[in-house]
């Protein structure tokens, strides 16, 4: 059997501080998807070649760069760790209907209506998916705080990939169901928060992976 080769691939963890605690918006992933159906997960998904050429309206912080470079190959390329940043906030709009950037003229083209502004997303942390997976990716979680980029907790709405739409507190998702992974990196969030509330840019992002069947974490 050919081995599968993760694949790049972006998720938001978008927060909204406003009512005093700090809640995340999840979703529950359409009963048609191959991978995770049924579950909460945040919104993401794979990086799209094209992802590379979209224009932005704000660059990621040189610190996030900094961090999401680390273990990446010899391929690394700042239009790549771009395109990771660009890939998450594509996959909120697509998802959830949450456009975070510069609204375009209706006349100026492109699959997005806006051009993303990445500068205040936070590198979280990193994961890939498991040799022996039907698809494995390796997956960016990015954190972005709504009232830092202008957006209305409100306005989040379901789609055809990511059902039911809905913010939970961070320290009690009220037993929903969530992936093993999810979980790990909710709590990878909590922790972060509680250390420091503001999530400074830069800040160690923790690397979940499996090695000789062994489940590892390290830190990037």
């Amino acid at each position: 059997m050919t081995a599968v080769r993760p694949v790049d691939a972006a998720s938001i963890l978008l927060l909204d501080r406003s009512g005093g605690g700090i809640r995340v918006l999840v979703g529950r992933r359409s009963s048609r998807h191959v991978f995770m159906p049924d579950v909460y997960v945040f919104p993401g998904g794979r990086r799209d070649a094209t992802d590379r050429l979209v224009p932005v309206s704000g660059p990621l912080n040189p610190l996030a760069c900094e961090r999401l470079a680390l273990r990446t190959g010899t391929r690394c390329s700042d239009s790549r760790l771009r395109a990771l940043g660009v890939a998450a906030l594509r996959e909120l709009y697509e998802e959830a209907g949450i456009a975070v950037g510069r609204p375009l003229d209706a006349m100026a083209g492109g699959d997005l209506p806006f051009r993303p502004d990445l500068s205040n997303l936070r590198f979280l942390a990193r994961a890939i998916t498991p040799a022996g997976m039907v698809r494995r990716f390796d997956t960016r979680f990015f954190t972005l705080f709504t009232d830092e980029a202008g957006i209305d907790p409100a306005g989040a709405t379901a789609s055809h990939e990511l059902e039911d739409v809905q913010w939970i507190d961070i320290f009690d998702h009220g037993g929903i169901d969530m992936p093993d992974i999810t979980v790990l990196i909710l709590e990878e969030l909590r922790k972060s928060i509680q250390e420091d509330k503001s999530l400074p840019f830069g800040r160690a992002a923790p690397l979940y992976y499996t090695q000789r069947g062994r489940f590892l974490r390290d830190l990037l």
